[in-house]
């Protein structure tokens, strides 16, 4: 990985929708080393994938809570991740040092539709039990590296 390289990935982090141009303008190069750039980054694993990131207020889901699992035996991550990947309100889950096993970030609609989530989450077999907190204001939302 080079400052190429580097570049690229910053530009695609800005927009992922960025043309090969903008790729190249933004790391010093043609649009065509851009991509073949970009293909070997995709191919080694440095970048991967691509996606939308989309304002929870536009699908209605306005309620946002953080839950930490405790989970029964010792499953491993993936035992985990496989438990939790067909709960969609699930938009990010972290295995954590500390007490909980995980922690979990969800959206839903509203209180009703976060409950029936987090008890789908409670039905998971690896999980013991939950700890939720709801999120009232977002006070900080960065873009990650």
């Amino acid at each position: 990985m080079d400052t190429i390289d580097e570049a690229i990935i910053r530009c695609v982090m800005r927009n992922a929708r960025s043309t090969y141009a903008e790729i190249g303008q933004a790391a010093g190069l043609s649009a065509p080393a851009a991509k073949r750039r970009l293909d070997r980054l995709v191919a080694s694993g440095a970048i991967r994938g691509f996606t939308a990131l989309v304002d929870p207020q536009a699908l209605a889901w306005h309620t946002e809570a953080f839950v930490e699992v405790y989970c029964t035996g010792n499953p491993t991550p993936a035992q985990l991740r496989q438990a939790l990947e067909d709960i969609p309100e699930v938009v990010e889950a972290c295995t954590v040092s500390g007490a909980a096993d995980a922690v979990l970030h969800m959206l839903a609609r509203d209180i009703t539709h976060l409950e029936l989530a987090i008890q789908r989450v409670r039905a998971t077999a690896p999980v013991d039990r939950t700890e939720s907190v709801i999120v009232l204001s977002r006070l900080l939302n960065r873009p990650r590296l």
